[in-house]
């Protein structure tokens, strides 16, 4: 994997960069589509792709390791290939799974013992298995096990809970460095970066896990339930000290205006399950701003979704048309939402990019958040 700037903004700390990996390049700043299980729910690769212009995915190690399992992945020669994917893909090690998990798991300095959420069955995932089952995925960049721990949590247990991220961080590169890819292409191994809500903390580790030396950083631990002030300050407490020229991933991240603001602190990678989630409940982003496509106020609307975007299903499909769907409980709303919502937050990223390389981010980026968050 390989990581180029291509400009900055003189303004804010925004970049525009390139990642070149052994599935294509990847142009940032970029949203990643979640495909926990190897699908973007209600959506088809090709879609993804060609439509919604999706340029990377993202897997969850800890979903495919419990279903369909490494040994299936392996098979089918690794999860690009069992899923129609050609692009490139990154995996969560299930860091955030272990976290949202807290009453099915024990943690340890060995690794995590959990109970499966499908059927109570009993697993242990440490560092290196973690890395073990990303190898079977095959994803072009993989992440370091980490412990995600809550928002609320004391400085005593958060600075306890990134010393073992730190520890679990070097076993895994240590375990990467042992081991080799699967299939044929090359892979990349990010840690993530903790420490809750104290930039001490976050400094310290992002000092430390940057004297590893990582192709790249991801930054963990946020969007967790704290207010997005406190996001928005601990991105530029770790930003300050990751290296300006590796990748950075804030994980889990989120509404439009979230991403935009990130962007301005020097964030170059984002995911989020809530364009496709918020939209299979009805909730639909768009140009002009946030949709409740159940209200009665779209029943008469034969207006496009969103006349803003380039997407078939944005200029095709009617609002009063969409509303139909989800009011007959039709599959095909869930779809046409998701796809107008991953349409979006992808425009976003391509136009945060255009602004940053046309020398307009700031302007740009402060005349289209009050649009983006409002509600219609």
């Amino acid at each position: 994997m390989r990581f180029s700037l291509s400009g900055r903004d003189s303004r804010t700390a925004a970049r525009a960069g390139q990642i070149e990996t052994g599935h294509g390049s990847i142009q940032t700043p970029v949203f990643m589509p979640v495909g926990t299980l190897g699908s973007v729910k209600a959506v088809d690769s090709r879609t993804l792709r060609q439509e919604a212009g999706a340029q990377i995915i993202l897997g969850n190690a800890y979903h495919l390791y419990l279903r369909p399992g490494a040994a299936l992945l392996e098979a089918a020669g690794g999860l690009h290939r069992f899923m129609g994917w050609p692009g490139p893909m990154l995996t969560d090690s299930g860091g955030y799974q272990v976290f949202s998990l807290a009453s099915h798991r024990t943690l340890s300095e060995e690794g995590v013992a959990f109970r499966s959420h499908l059927d109570g069955s009993s697993h242990f995932i440490t560092p290196e298995s973690a890395v073990d089952i990303q190898r079977s995925i095959g994803a072009d960049i993989m992440m370091a096990l980490d412990e995600c721990p809550a928002a609320d949590v004391s400085r005593e247990y958060a600075r306890a809970s990134h010393e073992m991220t730190l520890r679990w961080a070097a076993r895994c590169k240590k375990r990467f460095e042992e081991t080799a890819p699967l299939y044929e292409h090359g892979q990349a191994l990010f840690p993530i970066v903790q420490g809750a809500a104290f930039a001490d903390i976050r400094r310290e580790s992002a000092r430390r896990l940057v004297d590893m030396d990582f192709p790249g950083y991801a930054i963990g631990g946020l969007s967790v339930g704290e207010p997005d002030h406190e996001m928005y300050a601990m991105v530029e407490v770790v930003n300050e000290i990751l290296p300006a020229d590796k990748p950075r991933y804030l994980m889990g991240v989120g509404t439009p205006v979230n991403l935009l603001e990130n962007i301005a602190r020097g964030v170059d990678m984002f995911d989020c399950v809530m364009p496709t989630r918020n939209g299979r409940n009805g909730m639909l982003f768009t140009t002009e701003g946030i949709v409740n496509i159940r209200n009665r106020k779209w029943r008469d609307d034969f207006s496009p979704l969103d006349p803003g975007l380039d997407a078939y299903v944005s200029r095709t499909f009617s609002k009063a048309y969409v509303r139909h769907l989800f009011m007959a409980n039709e599959i095909l709303g869930l779809h046409i939402a998701s796809v107008q919502n991953l349409s979006l937050y992808v425009s976003l990223m391509r136009k945060a990019r255009e602004a940053i390389l046309g020398g307009s981010f700031l302007p740009w980026k402060d005349e289209t958040i009050p649009r983006v968050r409002r509600r219609l």
